[in-house]
């Protein structure tokens, strides 16, 4: 998201009334918008506009939102964009497989517009790129936090960008423990209300991130504490 500009979300629904709403809402609240009304048809908007935010529907025809936002997450021009699932389907399971399938959030419909907005305004916060320049290192690790880059020894570390964001926290704090409620609290915000659960699902597609099967896993488990970047108990 450049300064000065505003941010560009891609609405992908196949309802065409929920789109008008939804476009109506964003253009309001100041954000550009783009439409697609299935699969495919996002997909190759989001290669070829390069969003700032997908808005993104499960159901979808062709093309199911989940195989969507997996393609984006392989994708070398989309990997980067957060994106919200937006479904009828609102069981916990259901909210796990989004999020697992890459999404950064997930908002069960029927929804509230004003809550969607405070949604997409806390992604686009906690995914906003840093200053140029900053560098970040730990261990083996090394974060680029202007160019968006991760390196664990010689290899490239791809993250979507709440794990990045949920790294640079634990690089910026080595060795100390935080509990659920606090990565909640400072990577999704306290502005919106995001299940527990949902920083183990972020906290796993993190470790298959960082490690492969030769590698210490630099993520650790306290039990009834939380997480930390911890490379000594580790070894």
């Amino acid at each position: 998201m450049r300064a000065g500009i505003q941010p560009l979300v891609l609405v992908v629904e196949d309802e065409v009334d929920l789109v008008t709403l939804l476009t109506y809402n964003l253009e309001r609240e100041g954000f550009r918008v783009l439409a697609a009304y299935d699969g495919e048809e996002a997909l190759l908007l989001a290669s070829e506009q390069r969003p700032d935010l997908v808005l993104l529907d499960w159901m979808l025809p062709h093309l199911s939102g989940i195989e969507v936002c997996r393609q984006l997450r392989r994708g070398a021009k989309t990997r980067d964009i957060p994106v919200i699932m937006l479904t009828a389907r609102g069981e916990e399971g259901d909210r796990v497989r989004g999020l697992d399938s890459g999404a950064d959030d997930y908002v069960a419909k029927p929804f509230s517009t004003p809550e969607l907005l405070a949604r997409i305004k806390a992604v686009l916060r906690r995914t906003s790129p840093s200053s140029a320049g900053d560098m970040l290192s730990y261990a083996d690790l090394s974060m680029d936090l202007g160019g968006h880059r991760v390196r664990r020894g010689n290899r490239d570390v791809h993250l979507g960008p709440t794990e990045f964001r949920l790294l640079r926290h634990f690089m910026q704090h080595p060795g100390r423990v935080f509990s659920r409620e606090q990565l909640l609290d400072i990577v999704w915000g306290h502005d919106v209300y995001v299940e527990p659960r949902t920083v183990d699902v972020h906290i796993r597609r993190l470790r298959k991130a960082l490690n492969d099967d030769t590698e210490i896993d630099l993520i650790r488990t306290v039990r009834s504490a939380g997480y930390s970047l911890d490379v000594q108990a580790q070894a």
